[in-house]
Parts: structure tokens; sequence; C-alpha cells
């Protein structure tokens, strides 16, 4: 099996791993089980070079690089906040701490269409406790980075509330998307269109050099189509 590009195969690592577990590690035991003959064809075949190729670039890339390409691709919902929170830290920018970590969040997890509904509120579809999950993973985050302890097991067990509905879409409110609620200080709205977009300058910098990075690591072991670009 051979990839068409770098961003298809970065997309089917990502997401083959919010399907069969953490790196796809148990995925290949289960498919062998499976099979009377040990033969791996079809899907799941395509499956396990998903699986590899997560576990390839994991280990290839460095932190920074694959943070940024979790936080921007990944369907995992643990695994992408946690990227997210790993992230933060690394973004230079006169932006106070909270409007930062809005800012990367925000652009990991851009709005969707049709989906935050336009009263600022979520829409109905959205549970009670999908949102109590997600607020409690993210003051985890914040918890982090203004040095606050965390409990031992607190993050994890946020964490592996997050990890049983991996391939749910992460929904944010509406109202998340308001620059304006990103800083106490009251300044001018260019201010902050200018702080967000010089952190989304560097985020996408950041994914620019892992796909780069990516490339070269798929291309070494041959899974790249000889005309993908």
């Amino acid at each position: 099996m051979k990839y068409q590009s770098v961003l298809a195969a970065v997309v089917r690592a990502l997401a083959a791993d919010a399907v069969s577990g953490v790196g796809g590690g148990d995925f290949e035991p289960k498919v062998q089980a499976s099979k009377l003959k040990g033969e791996i064809t079809g899907k799941d075949a395509a499956m396990l070079v998903d699986c590899w190729v997560h576990a390839r670039l994991h280990s290839k890339l460095i932190p920074r690089h694959w943070n940024a390409l979790t936080a921007r691709f990944s369907t995992h919902k643990a695994k992408k906040v946690e990227a997210i929170g790993k992230l933060v830290p690394l973004i230079a920018t006169q932006a106070p701490n909270l409007f930062r970590y809005k800012a990367v969040t925000a652009w990991a997890i851009p709005p969707v269409k049709g989906v935050q509904a336009q009263s600022g509120r979520e829409v109905a579809s959205r549970s009670a406790r999908d949102r109590a999950d997600f607020d409690a993973l993210t003051d985890a985050v914040r918890k982090q980075l203004a040095g606050e302890s965390v409990a031992d097991g607190e993050d994890r067990a946020r964490r592996e509330q997050y990890v049983k509905r991996s391939t749910d879409m992460i929904v944010l409110p509406a109202e998340f998307y308001d620059i304006n609620t990103w800083d106490g200080q009251g300044l001018n709205r260019t201010t902050y269109w200018r702080w967000k977009k010089a952190i989304e300058s560097v985020l996408d910098e950041m994914v620019a050099e892992a796909l780069v990075s990516a490339g070269k690591i798929l291309e070494d072991e041959g899974i790249l189509m000889a005309d993908a670009a």
C-alpha cells in the first residue's frame, strides 16, 4: 500500500490511532487472531499500514512537529487536547497566557458551520456530559500552564473518559471563538486579531515543517507514490 500524499498518510495514521487504540498496538494481534490462515488482506491490511505509519512518525518526528500534526489533524479527542496543551508554551507572543491558550485551541478545533448555535449556546445534540468532559480536560491544561498541581490520576481519569468516545468530534460552544473574551484587558479588536493571526502563522509554519519532515520519513520507507508532492 502506498499513499498519494504526505497529508493523506498523516490523516489516515492519526485516524487509525483513534479507531484501533494507542498507536494501533493492539490491532495486529486482533486481526491475526481473526484470520484462520494468518493472511491479512483488504481493509485490515490497510489499517495495519496506517497503524505502522502512526508508530513510525511518532517515533521519528520531533515532539513539536508530532504535536502540531496531532492538534491539527487528529480525531482522538484526548490526544488532540493533550497536544494543544503541549503546543501552547512553545508559542512566543505578546498576548497573555489565556489568549494564547484559546488561540491555539481555536486553531486546532476550528468552528464547524451549522454545529455551533448562533445564539452562542451549543446545539441540543451535544450532551452536557460531553461539555463537562471537555471543560475538565481544558481546566487540567490551564492548571498545568499556570504551574498548578494536578492530583495524581486526575488528568488520566479525565482523558480516559474522552478515550471511550475518542472518535467523536470535539464541538466547542460558539462563544469560545469570540476573541473579545480571550483577554480581560479590554484592548481594541485590531490588537486581538493581530495576536491571533501571529499565533496561527507560527502554528501553520510548524505544521508545514512537520509535513516536510514526515514526507522525508515516508519517502525513505518507500510508501509514497512516485509522483506524490
